[in-house]
């Protein structure tokens, strides 16, 4: 990526903008062009592809996965560089037009000069609702990014999979995390899927964590009711999972949090990191 080598780093953001033409009305391109990202990766884009392209302009090369049902899902990755690779869809049909999984490959150059392939994915899991067909199609989602983290270690050297995941892995994730732990977000069955996406049997990392360390949040999404931005009443739901070298390669991630509640542009707030091959 000659972008990224004119750098020390490779910079990837990730942001649930809540429908992208909202979001470039309120703001997102103040945050977007002094920003210097490399690889952008959305999700609930909510627009045809014609207005994404329209929206994000010249300069970048655009995947857009939209949803079948209009007004509903949609990802994409932007990036400065062309792929070399490109695939909608996560790899099971019933999937196939939802608009929640894009698979980008690259070729990057390592410490020594190298090139090496890193596949970027950009997903947007189902929010769910605990008891109901919501919440089926969820785990049926997450039991095939189970097959698909693993397939994606053996295909690129490095691989990672972000997004909006709608699950908080730990109590450390969700600041009301005792009100949450019977609904869709927080469920220990939802969370199983974490420890084993993090465990030995797959083995991947989970970035943003392992940078920040043991500490509350930081978060990236809050409710639109009462105070929850002002008192910082979040979720840490938007993610960078990635496989082990890459992501001991990552020096630095910001979650870009508005400075107030009016000045935000989606409900999410983006999750920068930096990565030095």
């Amino acid at each position: 990526m000659s972008s990224a080598l004119k750098k020390d780093h490779l910079r990837i953001a990730s942001v649930n903008v809540n429908g992208l033409r909202a979001a470039f009305k309120n703001g997102m391109a103040a945050w977007l062009e002094p920003r210097e990202v490399d690889i952008l990766c959305l999700q609930e884009v909510r627009a045809p592809d014609a207005t994404v392209r329209q929206l994000l302009g010249d300069g970048w090369h655009i995947l857009h996965a939209e949803a079948e049902a209009k007004g509903r899902a949609g990802v994409a990755i932007a990036s400065r560089e062309e792929p070399l690779y490109t695939r909608n869809g996560i790899g099971d049909d019933y999937f196939a037009t939802a608009g929640r999984w894009v698979e980008a490959d690259f070729r990057v150059n390592d410490a020594a000069g190298n090139p090496v392939q890193l596949t970027v994915a950009s997903a947007y899991v189902h929010s769910g609702e605990a008891g109901t067909p919501k919440q089926v199609d969820k785990y049926r989602f997450l039991d095939v990014m189970s097959t698909r983290l693993p397939e994606l270690t053996k295909h690129s050297d490095h691989a990672l999979v972000v997004g909006d995941l709608n699950v908080g892995h730990t109590e450390r994730d969700i600041r009301n995390w005792k009100g949450n732990v019977r609904k869709a977000g927080f469920l220990p069955e939802e969370r199983a899927y974490f420890d084993r996406f993090f465990g030995e049997d797959i083995g991947w990392r989970d970035v943003h964590r392992g940078l920040a360390g043991d500490v509350d949040g930081p978060y990236t999404w809050w409710s639109q009711r009462g105070q929850a931005f002002d008192n910082d009443t979040g979720w840490r739901i938007d993610y960078h999972l990635a496989t082990p070298d890459l992501a001991a390669a990552a020096v630095s991630a910001v979650v870009d949090r508005a400075p107030s509640w009016d000045t935000r542009f989606s409900d999410h707030a983006p999750l920068v990191v930096d990565y030095r091959l």
